[in-house]
């Protein structure tokens, strides 16, 4: 084995152990199966000083998974390139019905070698915390919004219905305070529900102040507060598209971008046929979910309002102006769309399509803080 070899090592990563599988370089190198070794930091090292001490150059790689990104951390420490890959990038047999963790692990090793594979954005720890933190507050909001549905549902089969303006508003918190129930126990079962909903709000309302907290320090806060220029775009939207979504910088263009979140439609053409169907929904649904709830402000006619020009202050004249011509541009390609009978769902679509092209626009404006 000369020095100048290079191993591709598949790993099939799992709680307890790793399954490891080696592939020599070149067209006819060997690619067998390890076996499987403790998922432990560890027991990692060795692995990876045996290994070193046969060759010099180690390519790792592995499925992207609930284990996380730690060892792909341990290995890039270790002064070894490591891939993580999505698993609905990695190319499969249609035929193959056989799953394993050998199988895995030598298959991610022949592909890996083949150059058959490619690796997803890793952010950093601090990155990650800040993702964790988001999706942890949009469940938490999710969890609200379902209790406030439980306790609607409970009140709806006794005939208890609300005629105000709006449910959870003041006057709505007011009427709920006045129900009574003729028999105790569904008196309890209705305390029970609101003190439920009490405990969600003040859970929300605690993580909205540690996000909040928190995103002055990032290294990604200016980035933040330049997406919030963009009708549709507040601060919670723009932290939850930066959190999942990283540096757009690393997309070349915008088509890019939209193709990361799904945003463009899917296709089969052959020959001189060609079909397109729906959205391909491909990526990150969390950031893409943002991008369609912000498009709906659209249906407005452009101006600044009060919440935008506080916004503005302070920002590139590049970047306002991109703002700009995006509110001019979306509000009157929504309403053509609407006036051609185009239904809601695809307008908001298109308009959710063209919101990240603008937002790749200005994250190429604003320099993160290293």
């Amino acid at each position: 084995m000369t020095e100048d070899s290079v191993f591709y090592v598949g790993v099939d990563v799992s709680k307890a152990k790793h399954a490891i599988a080696i592939a020599e370089s070149g067209r006819n190198g060997e690619v067998r199966y390890f076996g499987e070794i403790e998922a432990t930091p560890a027991a990692v090292e060795r692995f990876v000083r045996k290994l070193e001490s046969k060759s010099r150059r180690l390519h790792f790689c592995y499925e992207a998974g609930p284990t996380g990104y730690g060892l792909y951390r341990q290995l890039v420490e270790l002064g070894h390139r490591c891939d993580v890959v999505a698993p609905s990038l990695i190319p499969k047999r249609a035929g193959e019905r056989v799953k394993t963790n050998r199988r895995d692990a030598v298959s991610l090793a022949r592909l890996l070698r083949a150059d058959e594979l490619k690796g997803i954005w890793v952010p950093d720890t601090v990155h990650e915390a800040v993702r964790d933190l988001v999706r942890v507050r949009a469940a938490a909001s999710e969890d609200l919004r379902k209790k406030r549905q439980q306790l609607l549902s409970f009140l709806l089969r006794h005939g208890r219905v609300f005629t105000g303006h709006k449910n959870w508003s003041r006057a709505h918190v007011r009427w709920l305070a006045s129900q009574k129930f003729d028999h105790p126990v569904q008196q309890i079962v209705f305390q029970d529900q609101i003190d439920a909903i009490t405990d969600a709000q003040n859970r929300l309302a605690r993580l909205d102040a540690q996000l909040a907290e928190l995103v002055p320090s990032w290294s990604m806060a200016a980035v933040v507060t330049a997406y919030q220029a963009l009708r549709g775009v507040s601060f919670l939207v723009a932290v939850t598209f930066v959190s999942q979504v990283g540096d757009v910088r690393r997309f070349d263009n915008p088509r890019q971008l939209m193709a990361f979140l799904g945003l463009v439609p899917s296709e089969r053409s052959t020959g001189e046929t060609v079909k397109r169907g729906g959205l391909t929904l491909a990526g990150n649904r969390r950031a893409r979910r943002v991008l369609v709830e912000g498009a709906w402000s659209y249906r407005h006619a452009a101006r600044v309002t009060e919440t935008i020009r506080v916004r503005l202050e302070g920002l590139p004249k590049a970047v306002r102006e991109i703002a700009w011509k995006a509110q001019t541009r979306l509000c009157g390609r929504y309403r053509r769309l609407t006036a051609a009978g185009k239904k809601n769902p695809i307008v908001v679509a298109a308009i959710a399509r063209e919101m990240a092209a603008f937002l790749w626009a200005i994250g190429h404006q604003v320099e993160p803080v290293r």
